[in-house]
């Protein structure tokens, strides 16, 4: 699980200490705040889905995993169960900016797609938008096929959200 890239370490483990979904409400905000100007009606859309998360997740069905580089939280990705049987949502994958172009939001999908595996899902879902132009190219280099896409208002911006699938068959 621990990978040296550019003389830097990127582990990847579960989200299971003190303060790392704290952290992951946090960083969202904050990130997105800086990078495209979103409210914090963005930031409690986050925080909805941890608490759900942290209150009901079966741990035999849904995951969570924080990535470090050099010790510090710099990332991290969700796979919780879908509204179908045989089917997991990809959820909140954020990588901070310090800690972009070192694999780890590839990292954090891998860990993501080989538990939904493991764990018998047919296919995985997610839901984004159009501006999230990197996190997108990581979903077209796993397979993801762009599903529909609708114009939205959300965190006081126009957006086009979209929905993308993977068979995992």
């Amino acid at each position: 699980m621990v990978q040296q890239n550019h003389e830097r370490r990127v582990l990847v483990r579960g989200a299971d200490r003190p303060g790392d979904l704290g952290w992951v409400v946090m960083a969202h905000g904050e990130v997105y705040a800086h990078q495209f100007g979103w409210d914090t009606s963005f930031e409690g859309l986050v925080a909805r889905i941890v608490a759900d998360y942290a209150s009901d997740h079966d741990p035999t069905r849904e995951a969570a995993w924080i990535a470090e580089v050099d010790r510090e939280r710099v990332g991290c990705i969700f796979c919780v169960a879908g509204d179908e049987p045989g089917v997991a949502k990809l959820r909140i994958l954020l990588v901070t900016p310090a800690a972009r172009g070192l694999g780890v939001g590839t990292r954090l999908v891998e860990e993501c797609l080989a538990f939904a595996r493991d764990t018998g899902y047919r296919q995985v879902t997610l839901w984004t938008n159009d501006v999230l132009v990197s996190a997108r190219r990581i979903y077209e280099a796993f397979g993801f096929a762009l599903s529909d896409e609708k114009p939205h208002r959300s965190f006081g911006h126009d957006l086009v959200g979209q929905n993308w699938i993977l068979d995992l068959q």
